[in-house]
């Protein structure tokens, strides 16, 4: 008597057998049946079908073949020569190389109600050609429509200052976004780059009124501190001065030589530094 394991084994057996023909490419009979009659025709007529028979692909390409609509051995041809059966084979080329589009200018809303426009730069290779064949209809088209999807969720939920400060972060949430949704395509997205993004004009004239008040009010500041240091320098220089009657002296006279020294019509009239102390009493 067969109990419920028992069944739910042979169930799971049937299963992995159903999934491990399908994954081999069984032809069936009637499908066998054509594969030796086109290798007969192509033995029979061999001068002519040997130039039909063999395909060349380059190393940075790899060949998915098709025999009666099914994948044979799971695994892409190349690079180099190959052998196919011109009546029931067909191929279909994949380039393996690193590709790179740029994404169009996105009209953003940012998370604080600022519209920007976005464009960026997305490098991507196909790293399983089966799957970018048999997954998908158009890989290239379609990772680049992602990519467009992608930029705006992303910097939908960022500030206007997180988009212009944090571009590299914005980018590596971008590429772990995209990795993730096409690797059953067959798609390694290797680096995504934010290029450009363009404020309103308003927006640009209001951030710069804000920049311009922002610095003339350090400006204010920084003179303030400059003349409060003056200030106490100056308060120093009076204690110095009232403690030494001769220090004042000296200060006179090198006034004078600085104002000699400047070679102008300027008339001076020496007074004898008693007759100022007289009035400074007064």
């Amino acid at each position: 008597m067969w109990n419920n394991s028992s069944v739910a084994k042979l169930n799971l057996g049937q299963k992995q057998k159903a999934v491990s023909s399908e994954r081999t490419g069984a032809l069936g009979c009637v499908g066998w049946t054509i594969v030796i009659l086109s290798g007969m025709f192509v033995v029979l007529l061999f001068p002519l079908t040997i130039w039909f028979c063999f395909r060349i692909v380059q190393e940075y390409e790899r060949a998915v073949i098709f025999r009666l609509g099914r994948i044979t051995d799971r695994r892409p041809k190349g690079p180099g020569i190959f052998f196919i059966l011109p009546c029931t084979d067909s191929f279909v080329k994949v380039d393996l190389r690193t590709v790179s589009f740029d994404i169009p200018p996105q009209e953003i809303l940012t998370k604080d109600s600022v519209t920007i426009s976005v464009d960026g730069v997305v490098y991507f290779r196909v790293s399983d050609p089966i799957a970018s064949v048999a997954n998908v209809s158009n890989a290239d088209f379609s990772t680049r429509l992602l990519a467009q999807t992608t930029l705006r969720n992303v910097l939908g939920t960022k500030n206007l200052a997180e988009v212009l400060s944090d571009r590299e972060g914005i980018a590596h949430s971008m590429q772990s976004n995209l990795d993730e949704a096409t690797d059953h395509w067959g798609i390694k997205v290797e680096r995504v780059e934010i290029k450009d993004v363009k404020l309103p004009h308003q927006l640009q004239r209001a951030m710069a009124a804000e920049a311009e008040a922002a610095r003339e009010a350090r400006a204010k500041v920084i003179a303030a501190e400059g003349e409060m240091n003056a200030s106490r320098a100056l308060k120093e220089a009076s204690l110095v001065i009232a403690e030494s009657p001769s220090a004042l002296q000296l200060r006179y006279l090198q006034t004078l030589n600085t104002i000699a020294a400047e070679k102008n019509s300027t008339i001076i009239f020496p007074l004898p530094m008693d007759v100022l102390s007289h009035f400074m009493r007064k």
